[in-house]
């Protein structure tokens, strides 16, 4: 499982605001949202960023 990197963010409270309605909009986390419109903005610069793989979430199968 790869590990994600915290790091402290500091936001406008405007930004931050702004955001957060993005988010409650689309269903996502504050956090989810700020990485896909990381996401989409370097995609629109041309940068490919490579998708971790997650790993599979809930119980696992009963063997």
């Amino acid at each position: 499982m790869t590990a994600r990197k915290p790091f402290a963010l500091r936001l406008d409270p405007a930004l931050h605001d702004a955001i957060e309605r993005a988010a409650a909009t689309d269903l996502r986390s504050i956090n989810a949202e700020i990485e896909c419109l990381l996401r989409e903005a370097l995609a629109r610069r041309g940068v490919k960023v490579a998708v971790s793989a997650t790993p599979k979430r809930g119980r696992p199968k009963a063997e």
